[in-house]
């Protein structure tokens, strides 16, 4: 199994595709200048109380309030607030190492009690924007290294359930507890299995760093204010998923090339050969066929094997996913094995669905109907070990006896949603084109006028059916062009063009109007 992370990037904004095996496996878009992403800690003010929902709402400078509940306040809340309390009101920012800890907040208490209007308080982003709503916040902060997340105020040191072994889930929790700063909390990740103590305590001292270079912003300081920043998306996504299975990382812009570079150079030394300039003409997702697989994979109907297929539809509360055999028969086979060979299949493809579309909340799957309880067992155990590989945090039930599935599924981002239809260039939706007889003259007629107004190199990008028909023969319309204009025109396929879109691009890469 090989993975590979491609990364595009444009002026407004970068995406990146993880693929498993050549297969897209995850689709992350994030605007260049990004603002509001889950792990960003923010200085803010409490707007309004609502007791009724026993919550608040803060002003973290986005156009609606973020939403607090007392639930996420954390424990340690009052420590925390009074700490805060200190270093906005001292020019030498406090240390956490000798401050008193106080009790937890009652459990079952009231946001009233610890909260009032025009309070300043430190938040961090624990669910982005989403439609109508503002941000969702927690004041119980962490901030995540790529071996270990620091809590600051909190006793506890956790590992991560992953790590099966015993003997290293022991060591690894001796050997924070051993190295752990006072008056701050350490969850290890999986990926720090079998680390040295020397990286650990290494990655401890940054984190720590890194909270008080932000508790040293808060003097003076205007609220809402950022005061630590989560990494990009590229390095973000790196620090999560980032394995012995990676080989390579291709990146279409210099900038982003080197930051990653230099990322993986602090948190994999070992890796950082795999991470590649893409320089080639063809853009890096249409030479990495991640186009294509886009296009298939987002629309409404997605195909499985053999016929069958997935409909996915999308409601206010929940996303609905129903699984059809369409076309697909073997007569050698019953009904049941049929449908169970379906079920299989597209549990497999639904767990990608998921995690591609990043879908979150209420899932209901409503699977071929299977009379045998052996096969609905074997079709639930199919979908735990696909969604297994899924790093959020997910919850799936058995199939009810209506042969439905729910899955639950925490999401934290918006869900990503790509129009795979498009209007025809041509007609502009009309369904009236001129004729198409003349369409090869209307190319000629615009190539004249912009080989007699300027002198730019041209670059004509058309469909790939119409590529070959102006590359035919040994005459072809390329070398008649040639001839009659004096000219060169270098002939681009794009196969992300309708059949008779076509565009004139300069060597920059810019279009020719």
């Amino acid at each position: 199994m090989s993975n590979e992370l491609i990364i595009n990037v444009t002026n407004s904004e970068i995406s990146i595709a993880l693929t498993e095996d050549k297969n897209l496996l995850e689709l992350h878009k994030e605007k260049s200048n990004p603002k509001f992403t889950v792990g960003d800690i923010y200085l803010a003010r409490v707007k309004k109380i609502m007791n009724g929902l026993n919550a608040a709402f803060i002003d973290v400078g986005y156009e609606r309030d973020a939403f607090l509940h007392y639930f996420d306040l954390g424990p340690q809340f009052i420590t925390q607030q009074k700490f805060i309390n200190k270093a906005i009101g001292q020019v030498t920012p406090p240390s956490i190492d000798d401050i008193k800890i106080y009790d937890d907040i009652d459990k079952k208490g009231k946001i009233s009690d610890v909260l009032t209007v025009g309070q300043t308080i430190l938040v961090q982003i624990a669910k982005e924007p989403i439609s109508t709503k503002g941000p969702r916040l927690s004041s119980e902060i962490s901030i995540a290294g790529r071996n270990l997340v620091l809590i600051p105020f909190s006793p506890k040191v956790s590992v991560s359930q992953k790590i099966k072994s015993k003997e290293e889930k022991s060591r690894l929790k001796k050997l924070i507890q051993s190295i752990r700063p006072n008056n701050y909390g350490i969850i290890v990740r999986t990926v720090a299995k079998n680390r040295r103590a020397a990286i650990l305590d290494e990655e401890i001292q940054t984190l720590v760093k890194k909270w008080e270079d932000a508790i040293a912003k808060m003097h003076n300081s205007t609220t809402p204010v950022m005061v630590i920043s989560e990494l990009n998306r590229p390095a973000s996504l790196l620090r999560d998923v980032l394995s012995n299975s990676f080989n390579h990382i291709h990146v279409n812009n210099e900038g982003v090339y080197n930051q990653i570079k230099e990322y993986i150079s602090v948190i994999a030394p070992e890796k950082e050969k795999i991470v590649k300039m893409y320089t080639g003409r063809v853009p890096i997702f249409e030479h990495f066929d991640i186009i294509k697989q886009i296009k298939a994979s987002f629309g409404k109907t997605v195909t499985i094997k053999s016929g069958a297929y997935l409909i996915i539809e999308h409601t206010e509360a929940l996303h609905v996913i129903d699984v059809n055999s369409g076309n697909r028969s073997k007569k050698a086979n019953s009904q049941e094995t049929n449908a169970l060979e379906v079920n299989l299949l597209a549990a497999e493809e639904i767990a990608r669905q998921l995690r591609l579309r990043d879908i979150g909340g209420i899932i209901v799957v409503d699977f071929i109907d299977l009379n045998s309880i052996e096969n609905k067992k074997k079709v639930y155990e199919k979908m735990k070990e696909e969604m297994e590989k899924d790093r959020t945090k997910h919850s799936i039930l058995p199939l009810s006896k209506f042969g439905l599935m729910q899955i639950t599924r925490q999401r934290v981002r918006p869900v990503t949603n790509i129009e795979t239809k498009e209007t025809c260039p041509v007609c502009d939706g009309t369904g009236e084109i001129t004729p198409s007889i003349l369409f090869i003259d209307e190319i000629e007629n615009h190539l004249r006028y912009i080989i007699e107004n300027t002198n730019e190199k041209v670059n004509l990008h058309v469909h790939p059916y119409i590529e070959g028909y102006l590359n035919r023969g040994l005459f072809s319309k390329k070398i008649k062009w040639f001839f009659k204009f004096k000219k060169l025109i270098k002939i681009v396929p794009a196969i992300t063009y309708s059949f008779l879109e076509y565009k004139f691009l300069n060597s920059d890469g810019d279009e020719i109007k």
